[in-house]
Formats: structure tokens, C-alpha cells, sequence
């Protein structure tokens, strides 16, 4: 339940270091996948396990029931694929399989497109950091292409808060 970790940058840059001879890409991506998909599994736990107790608060501690909401939509949208979609979009990562667990999908079905999801994810983080880490620009400028993931990865958010600023000023 850590919805601003940035896993996209840290599997990217685990990719360019062993890009770089500092590490073994095989191992560290099959560490990845089994990390990816258990903490997935855990959350759809947690979920199943607190989901009632959530329901009934209007907020919680560390849970705003807006993102639970918006995550909530986004299910009905896309269905099951969304366990997949949601590890590339920030926030509905974490609350994906959360909400999966509070009971919205049966557990057999969320940990196919978790395992499907878990293994996209890290094949397309790790391998684009080990691919385009021995590129002399991502060498020399690490830090700005760290940025550049940073920004990319905010998009999503940066695109809500303008539809939800949009939506307040057509009221």
C-alpha cells in the first residue's frame, strides 16, 4: 500500500545497472517477477481480508476512499485487465488489487492477469533500462532519464487533476 514507491524507476534503473555489468539481469528479473506478483497477491489479501471495514469508513488513515473510487470505476471500465493496465498507471497500482480483494473479482481470476500483469510489467521496466542503459546518453545523463521516468510517470496524475479542475469549474 505504497502508491508513491516509484517501481517503474527502480526496475528501469536496476535494468541499466545491469546493463553495465554491476549486476546479473537474469536473476535480478525473475526476484522481480516473484516481488511483483506476491505483492500484488498480498494486496488482493489485504483487501479481502479489511475490504468490509474500508467499505464502511468514509476515509481512512491512509486510504483516501477517492482513489478506492476512481480505482472502483476504472474495474467496471476494463474489467479483469485492469490488474494488468494498473501496473503501468501510478495510484491504481496500488489500489487495483486492493479493490480486486474487497470483492469485486474472485481470486482464481485476479491471479491469472496478476501473474500475466507482474511479468509484463517487469520484462517491459527491467529490459527498456538494460536495452537503452548502454546507450552513451543514458550512460552520460542517468540522472535527467531518471527525471524523464519521473515525469512520464506523473502524466496520469497531472491528466485527472486537470479532467477533475474542469470538471469543478463546468459546475
Amino acid at each position: 500500500m505504497t502508491p508513491f514507491l516509484p517501481g517503474d524507476l527502480l526496475v528501469f534503473t536496476t535494468g541499466a545497472l545491469a546493463a553495465a555489468g554491476s549486476i546479473k539481469v537474469l536473476p535480478i528479473y525473475l526476484i522481480f517477477c516473484v516481488a511483483a506478483i506476491a505483492g500484488d497477491t498480498l494486496n488482493y489479501a489485504i483487501g479481502h481480508f479489511f475490504g468490509y471495514k474500508v467499505s464502511a469508513h468514509e476515509n481512512m488513515r491512509f486510504i483516501k476512499r477517492e482513489y478506492l473510487e476512481r480505482t472502483n470505476k476504472f474495474f467496471k471500465k476494463h474489467g479483469g485487465k485492469t490488474i494488468i493496465i494498473a501496473r503501468f498507471v501510478p495510484i491504481i497500482r496500488t489500489f487495483a488489487p486492493f479493490v480486486a480483494g474487497v470483492g469485486i473479482m474472485p481470486y482464481g481470476e485476479f491471479a491469472l492477469f496478476n501473474v500475466a500483469g507482474g511479468i509484463s510489467w517487469v520484462t517491459i521496466a527491467l529490459f527498456s533500462g538494460y536495452f537503452f542503459g548502454n546507450l552513451t546518453f543514458v550512460k552520460d545523463n542517468l540522472s535527467l532519464v531518471i527525471l524523464g521516468i519521473i515525469a512520464v510517470s506523473l502524466i496520469p496524475v497531472v491528466i485527472t487533476l486537470i479532467k477533475n479542475e474542469l470538471a469543478i469549474n463546468e459546475r
